[in-house]
């Protein structure tokens, strides 16, 4: 490696999850992750790795009560949003809603379409690709 590139190379979130089947299926059946990685005991997954395009996430089942390692961390999801940067939000916001999943109208801000869901632990989820369109304009206006 050479002293000058950087040493880190990619941020992974972690988020902890009170039902890894409903996460899943909310994470790969409805928002379009792939599972590429796992780590299962006792027959159940406790870990797994999800990516989306370039993006990619972790996560992981606990139980306040059982595991004291994570009971400091307060309400899951509670406070965290997560910003994935696209090609095209409205895309996402069709192919998503068209699976079942609830977002928000995508809504132009800060010179980006953005589309928001959350999922079912209360981590807000918000997919945002540049636009030219006028701020505050909203999707349903497009063609009005």
């Amino acid at each position: 490696m050479s002293p000058d590139s950087p040493n880190i190379t990619q941020v992974v979130p972690m988020l902890l999850v009170s039902d890894m089947e409903r996460s899943l299926r909310y994470y790969v059946d409805g928002l379009g992750f792939t599972r590429t990685n796992q780590w299962i005991v006792d027959g159940k997954i406790r870990w797994c790795w999800l990516e989306l395009g370039r993006a990619a996430l972790m996560l992981q089942e606990f139980h306040p009560y059982a595991d004291r390692t994570w009971a400091s961390f307060g309400k899951v999801g509670e406070g965290v949003s997560l910003n994935f940067i696209c090609n095209d939000a409205i895309a996402i916001y069709r192919d998503i809603s068209a699976r079942g999943i609830e977002a928000t109208e995508p809504q132009v801000g800060n010179s980006m379409w953005e589309t928001a869901v959350s999922d079912p632990d209360g981590y807000r989820i918000h997919f945002e690709s540049p636009t030219g369109a006028p701020e505050e304009m909203k999707l349903s206006e497009v063609n009005s």
